[in-house]
């Protein structure tokens, strides 16, 4: 049988594991995955009328097509192709280590938000703790281009949900999944990286460091075969799993045209909750949040906007929380490889049932925001910064400063990490803005 990555003994088998493959069904599973020309709905639609990999192989061409079409036929026949066994043989080399899984769409441990969609992907290639992907979590998307601000805010949000019992689920890109990533590392739920790669392969590059990390404490996920680069046409398919395995998607930052938004509608349209964190009527990346908020997104300023939805509402010091995902021992982070390919860009009724909720974790502690400069310069410059970018040109029009001073107070405000330089010339306060009052739960229309 093919070795099978074990669940961290922490978990005390609370979720079951995948069921081990033999090597003729991990062939067959192969085969027929990565058909070119057979879509995961088709291939859903024909296990679910043949019952099995093996099954389906053995049909005529005249009992597939009649279950789904001539063409679904044809490209069963033409699965297996020359290079089936040498991928074989990698997969199983790559379920050896210890914490690499497969999973199956007719394994029980399949993720049950993901059979939501119409096309599940017939195997998950996993790296790390299976048992989030049967996990509560939510989803926390947003610009790979964030503000300071904005990944101040998304790292903050990420690990307060987290601590409070959901884990974070995000795609491992640039700017705001990153934050979220590490958010939801530092807090008690973990975090869910949903690639559009191989799952043996790092991308952005930048984010090495990060997915050894993920894989170590979380876990990685991804429907692609082993080796898989980076494509722009892999991030929508990709959002649409971050989606389906979150019961929520909370935007921090998004422009008109943002991959995040995909994310959102299709959040939408499994039925999910959606949750948009406001911003500066003039901070470009503000607009796909507001674009979202006025369809019927949750304005979200506090996580307990988010929590309030769950049930989970203000984190309570001495709760029982999730278990720690430090105590994966097993955990394989060796075979993680860069890629970096170029021109290749990010694009950008459910009647669910949910697993139990872990109890709310304990609140972090969180230190007082630095007091107010004495300086009356500094005091000058926050006050005309507002909450969004803003340029050199409009601090010295609404601070009253001369030059000389106004660099003084800024170079002072940014040496205190009170205040970001960001390109373009702008420049933003870091410290948050006053919380306002929670609003109650807007849904998308139908």
């Amino acid at each position: 049988m093919a070795p099978r990555g074990p669940l961290a003994a922490a978990f005390e088998g609370s979720l079951m594991s995948p069921q081990a493959l033999t090597a003729s069904a991990l062939r067959e599973w192969l085969q027929l995955a990565h058909a070119p020309g057979l879509s995961p709905a088709v291939l859903q639609a024909l296990l679910d009328a043949f019952g099995s990999p093996a099954a389906l192989l053995r049909a005529s061409d005249p009992a597939i097509a009649a279950v789904s079409s001539p063409a679904a036929a044809q490209a069963v026949r033409a699965s297996e192709r020359d290079d089936l066994g040498a991928r074989t043989d990698a997969a199983r080399a790559w379920l050896d280590a210890p914490g690499n899984a497969l999973v199956t769409l007719g394994d029980p441990a399949y993720p049950p938000r993901l059979r939501d969609l119409h096309d599940p992907p017939p195997l998950l290639y996993v790296k790390g703790r299976l048992d989030l992907l049967n996990a509560r979590g939510l989803a926390v998307v947003g610009s790979r281009h964030a503000t300071p601000q904005g990944l101040a805010d998304a790292t903050r949000f990420a690990r307060e949900l987290s601590d409070a019992g959901l884990s974070i689920v995000s795609g491992l890109a640039l700017g705001i999944d990153g934050a979220a990533h590490r958010g939801g590392l530092d807090g008690r739920s973990g975090t869910i990286a949903v690639i559009a790669t191989g799952a043996d392969l790092v991308y952005p590059a930048r984010h090495r460091a990060l997915a050894h990390e993920i894989a170590a404490h979380g876990a990685i996920v991804s429907e692609w075969p082993l080796g898989t680069p980076a494509r722009a046409a892999h991030f929508p398919q990709r959002n649409r799993l971050i989606a389906a395995l979150a019961v929520g998607v909370l935007v921090v930052e998004a422009a008109p045209r943002s991959g995040s938004l995909i994310t959102a509608r299709l959040a939408n349209e499994l039925g999910r909750d959606v949750f948009a964190m406001p911003g500066s009527i003039h901070a470009p990346l503000a607009q796909g949040c507001h674009a979202l908020i006025r369809d019927g997104a949750k304005l979200t300023a506090a996580p307990l906007d988010v929590l309030e939805e769950y049930g989970l509402g203000e984190p309570t010091a001495g709760a029982a929380g999730v278990a720690s995902c430090s105590g994966n021992p097993g955990a394989n982070t060796g075979d993680l490889q860069e890629t970096e390919p170029a021109g290749c860009g990010a694009v950008a009724g459910t009647g669910r049932t949910d697993p139990a909720v872990p109890a709310a974790a304990p609140a972090r502690i969180e230190a007082p925001p630095p007091p107010p400069p004495g300086n009356p310069s500094e005091q000058a410059v926050l006050a005309a910064l507002g909450y969004g970018p803003v340029t050199y040109e409009w601090l010295a029009e609404h601070s009253g400063l001369s030059d000389d001073v106004l660099h003084r107070a800024l170079l002072a405000l940014e040496l205190a990490g009170r205040v970001a330089s960001l390109p373009g010339g702008r420049f933003a306060r870091l410290d948050a803005a006053p919380t306002p009052p929670a609003h109650g739960m807007l849904h998308f229309p139908a």
